[in-house]
């Protein structure tokens, strides 16, 4: 198996074996992103050069036995709506393209901190609002299991370079699915961690009020769970993360004591892919074989006013980043009407819409004192052409833009951990994901059935044949 190929904690065994450096680590990656990334446009700007330093500095620690812990050493790539100090963040819009981060934002402190390599920025949509992954300055992100179809968005950038073997890590952010459902469409993990498990700042405003958080993109569970540690514990900067203790290490995954799982395979009669469906589906009786507890209800929350309540927050946020700024011609006409309706927004509104968050909150801690995990598909379509924003139809009913979303947002209004896991993929091999959804703070425990249910069904060793051919 080639380096590429390798989960971290193989990589970090090799390089405290000094089998492996971190220089050449980092040489085989660039290598890849020189032959791969043209094809899939994943990455929009890469440091080979500060990226080599940081190599140069990893490789003299793990000389000198004073490595930083796991990712000490491991290439990772950030989403460009976050802050890397010295490279661009230009969030995938005009506004900002000649934006270049003077300082790391806080969760990318801390990955300097452990030692990660920081090679380069991923592509996203114009301001992270949208499930696809395309824009003026970069143009289209495609999916490494099939070029003419999308990743998914926001995370499209950060998905397609891990599916595709050009690092084993990705940082970015998940304000309604923007992790999960792309990593669902690309056959890796995705997990968005509960609202402060991460703390954020240092970086551009946050326009979802407290829905987006920093997300996190992997091949394995256990890949997922290091990232994790490196990256959540307090910061007295951040409120919200004061609600945390610092992460210990993983549990054992082979065996959770038995949880009641709370089946959702569909929100109301909004469509899914039957594909998709059917797949979940089994997702559901292999926990069952596993000794879990499967139930269905309907679904314990209002769907319709969440819809509304998301709505009002995404347009008040992007009214509110546009604010004193000169933005007329340089942003996509696709925001005209959502900007129109911020506009008109008033702050009883808004106000109402974070009350009604509240209300969310309160009736999915009713559910979690009855369940401890939600499985939900993760995405109700399949990838779709890149550079259509939304699928026109799923289950040969007409679509709206977020239909494909609709399985995702309820967990970021609530603030509540969630994991996006493959599952059998399509006929025609596309991959499909699963969501499973936690009580606030249930981190721990979402690895732990995570990593029980990679045990019993795995796909690390599963590649798109272009990660295999630029081999």
């Amino acid at each position: 198996m080639d380096h590429w190929q390798q989960d971290v904690a193989a990589l970090h065994r090799a390089m405290r074996a000094q089998t492996l450096s971190p220089v050449e680590l980092l040489d085989q990656v660039l290598g890849r992103v020189d032959s791969i990334n043209p094809a899939i446009n994943a990455l929009i700007h890469v440091d080979a050069r500060g990226a080599r330093a940081q190599a140069l500095e990893s490789e003299r620690r793990f000389r000198a036995g004073t490595a930083l812990g796991p990712l000490d050493g491991i290439p990772i790539s950030v989403k460009d709506n976050l802050f890397v100090a010295g490279m661009p963040a230009t969030w995938g819009s005009r506004l900002f393209k000649d934006h270049i981060a003077v300082a790391d934002e806080w969760p990318i402190a801390r990955l300097r901190a452990a030692g990660a390599v920081i090679f380069g920025k991923t592509n996203v949509p114009e301001f992270t609002l949208q499930g696809y992954t395309d824009n003026a300055l970069f143009g289209p992100t495609r999916n490494p299991w099939n070029l003419a179809l999308t990743p998914g968005g926001s995370s499209g950038g950060a998905v397609a370079a891990v599916a595709a073997g050009l690092a084993p890590l990705a940082v970015g952010t998940d304000g309604a699915g923007s992790i999960r459902r792309p990593a669902s469409h690309t056959g890796l993990v995705g997990l968005k961690p509960s609202t402060g498990r991460i703390a954020r700042g240092g970086g551009f405003p946050q326009i979802l009020y407290d829905l987006e958080v920093i997300g996190l993109v992997a091949r394995s569970v256990g890949d997922t769970a290091l990232l994790y540690m490196a990256l959540a514990g307090p910061d007295l900067r951040d409120r919200r993360s004061l609600a945390f203790p610092q992460p210990g290490p993983p549990g054992n995954a082979t065996g959770p004591a038995p949880k009641r799982i709370l089946f959702l395979p569909k929100f109301g009669d909004s469509p899914v892919d039957p594909e998709i469906a059917s797949s979940v589906e089994t997702v559901a009786e292999n926990l069952a074989r596993l000794g879990h507890a499967i139930e269905m209800r309907p679904v314990p929350f209002d769907l319709d006013r969440l819809q509304q309540t998301m709505g009002i927050l995404f347009a008040a946020g992007l009214v509110l980043l546009l604010k004193g700024r000169d933005w007329c011609g340089r942003v996509g006409e696709t925001y005209l009407p959502m900007i129109e309706a911020g506009e008109k927004l008033g702050a009883s509104d808004y106000l109402a819409a974070v009350h009604a968050l509240w209300d969310l909150q309160a009736e999915l801690a009713a559910t979690f004192a009855a369940y401890d995990f939600i499985l939900t598909p993760a995405a109700a379509a399949l990838p779709w052409p890149a550079t259509e924003p939304y699928p026109a139809e799923i289950d040969g009913r007409q679509a709206g833009p977020r239909a494909h979303a609709i399985f995702t947002g309820f967990a970021n209004a609530a603030g509540l951990p969630g994991i996006s896991l493959p599952c059998r993929p399509s006929r025609s091999g596309l991959p499909i994901g699963f969501q499973l959804v936690g009580c606030f703070g249930a981190e721990d425990d979402l690895l732990a059935l995570a990593g029980q249910y990679e045990q019993a069904h795995p796909w690390a060793s599963l590649w798109p044949p272009i990660a295999e051919a630029r081999d």
